[in-house]
């Protein structure tokens, strides 16, 4: 468990060839490329919409904003989950206004069209000056594929992008036995920032920056390149194992005394780190069998599905083309940049948090501390660099964002330089390359 030597290792399952295209910075920067993502990138993904848990009951609704586009997703009658893009057929105003609720029928605020909840025209002022006769039951919403998958509902804009799960693979087949169906989203927190989206799913697609921009993880997550396993799936997503409950082993932690805050997750399960100085390396399978031991009669009825490796390792997922899940034994984060409406130099963070309902537990702690276990306990949207928190990681990711779009705007930048480790990302941008030019 000394310090070890410095060369990535990809899964011989899961990695795929690289072709070397130049990343240029004129996809951060150009409003040209921003409006080819529009037209040829957006439109052929699955997008996260919400969570399942808001959409409970008929006519309960949660509203997505992406772009210049604004979706409504709708629990219908008979369970199912419809959706719709948010502009009534009159005119185009947007009906929807509220991020998530209820509503008997869709109704458009300008003129008082009203809609059923599976998107038929149900009310108009003076049906029968319409020339044809009275609309209602003729004129429907225009209408988006919207599947779900666990706790998730998304929503697609393409009848050609293959269904949900196909799509995902082969994550929800990684995620099965976590049981996240019914865990409960705790943080839904988000801001505006003054970068392009593409910076921060660059970072999370590599783990290069840990030791420089997330320090303090080292000493209870083992980011060491030959412990690290970098997968890349044939359906574009990416995806990374790292080893948890052990520091790094770019230094020598193995032979000192356990670090914090390794001896208090030790002491959580009830094993003294003392026993562990000089050979702190060992703490992960301690915790393993003490996980197995107690896990059942303090509510992680889950632990039984899972295998050791889940029960203390991370499995972080960058989907293309926006959206990261990073999965720890207890605690599910959601990491996600959309673009600016107009601005290809600016974008939208979201950061959510799920968590295991365990019986009888009343708070978690979270990126941004101690928060109740129940449904958006913190949801607040702000704007990065005005003092409010998006995660204390989250925060670091998020602090390189400026420099870095300030950086590709220079003369002097011709192309990014990536070490082996930062395949992930180079294999994004060719993805990337290839759907902006309608060839995906």
């Amino acid at each position: 468990m000394t310090a070890m030597d410095n060369k990535s290792r990809y899964s011989p399952e899961f990695d795929m060839a690289v072709r070397g295209d130049t990343i240029t910075a004129d996809r951060y920067i150009s409003r040209e490329w921003m409006d080819a993502e529009h037209r040829n990138l957006w439109p052929k993904v699955w997008h996260l919409g919400g969570v399942l848990a808001e959409l409970e009951e008929e006519g309960d609704f949660i509203r997505h904003d992406f772009g210049k586009e604004s979706v409504i997703m709708i629990r219908q009658e008979d369970g199912s989950i419809r959706a719709f893009y948010n502009s009534c057929p009159h005119r185009g105003n947007r009906l929807v206004l509220g991020d998530a609720g209820h509503m008997p029928r869709i109704t458009c605020g300008y003129h008082g069209w009203q809609f059923t909840t599976d998107g038929v025209l149900a009310h108009v002022q003076d049906p029968d000056d319409f020339e044809g006769g009275n609309p209602c039951g003729r004129v429907h919403l225009s209408e988006l594929r919207c599947e779900s998958w666990g706790p998730f509902v998304f929503w697609c804009m393409d009848d050609d992008v293959p269904p949900l799960l196909d799509w995902l693979a082969p994550l929800p087949e990684r995620f099965a036995n976590y049981g996240v169906e019914n865990w409960v989203r705790v943080l839904k927190l988000s801001c505006d920032a003054d970068f392009n989206w593409k910076i921060i799913r660059d970072n999370f697609n590599e783990s290069y920056h840990l030791p420089t921009i997330h320090p303090e993880l080292a000493t209870f997550i083992n980011d060491g390149l030959p412990t690290t396993v970098f997968e890349m799936y044939p359906t574009g997503h990416n995806a990374m194992w790292m080893i948890g409950h052990q520091a790094t082993t770019r230094a020598d932690y193995h032979s000192a005394e356990v670090p914090a805050p390794l001896d208090d997750i030790a002491r959580s399960w009830g094993i003294d780190p003392a026993d562990y100085n000089g050979h702190t390396g060992d703490i992960r399978a301690a915790v393993i069998r003490a996980k197995r031991a107690l896990g059942p009669e303090r509510g992680y009825t889950m632990y039984a599905d899972m295998t050791d490796q889940q029960l203390v390792d991370y499995f972080h997922c960058t989907l293309f083309p926006n959206l990261t899940l990073t999965m720890s034994p207890e605690q599910l984060q959601v990491l996600r940049t959309e673009p600016h409406p107009t601005d290809p130099e600016k974008c939208v963070f979201q950061h959510w948090c799920l968590f295991p309902p365990v019986p009888g537990m009343k708070e978690v702690v979270t990126p941004v501390g101690p928060v109740p276990l129940r449904h958006d306990a913190v949801a607040r949207h702000s704007r990065y660099g005005d003092g409010v928190s998006l995660g204390f990681v989250a925060d670091q990711d998020l602090s390189i964002g400026t420099t870095q779009q300030q950086g590709l705007n220079s003369r002097g930048f011709k192309g990014c330089i990536l070490p082996g480790q930062e395949k992930r990302v180079q294999r994004f941008h060719e993805l990337l390359n290839d759907y902006v030019k309608g060839q995906p």
